[in-house]
């Protein structure tokens, strides 16, 4: 098993920043990708980030590229989401994700084990 541990999230008005973290615990040696994903009120969860643990490849939808940035620290066990530039359509609960499988990916059926989630609302 593999536990994951969100943290970070918060108010902010937009065009701010904010800096979420994942703490990864278990059997982490399992684990090929980390992701992170989001969810509003009665919409469908989409992924946002996604890295491999080797750190060699990384993903992100179009939404957000270039204003999120996902990186770990391997020695910390940790999964940050560097998020700038904020707008109020990046409100949503926050989920930090692990997949065993091989392949780069931000759908979110693709992946194992998930986080309790941590909310962002950005007002405008």
């Amino acid at each position: 098993q593999v536990q994951l541990v969100e943290s970070g999230g918060g108010s902010v008005q937009a065009g701010g920043s904010l800096r979420l973290s994942c703490v990864v615990s278990g059997y982490t040696y399992s684990v090929n990708y980390m992701g992170w994903f989001r969810q509003a009120p009665g919409k469908e969860r989409e992924g946002v980030a996604t890295i491999s643990t080797d750190g060699a490849r990384s993903g992100y939808p179009d939404a957000v590229k270039g204003r999120f940035t996902i990186s770990q620290d391997n020695a910390k066990n940790t999964v940050y989401l560097q998020m700038n530039s904020l707008k109020p359509e990046d409100t949503g609960m926050y989920y930090c994700a692990a997949r065993t499988g091989s392949a780069l990916t931000l759908n979110a059926y693709a992946y194992n084990y998930w986080g309790q989630g941590t909310q962002v609302t950005v007002s405008s």
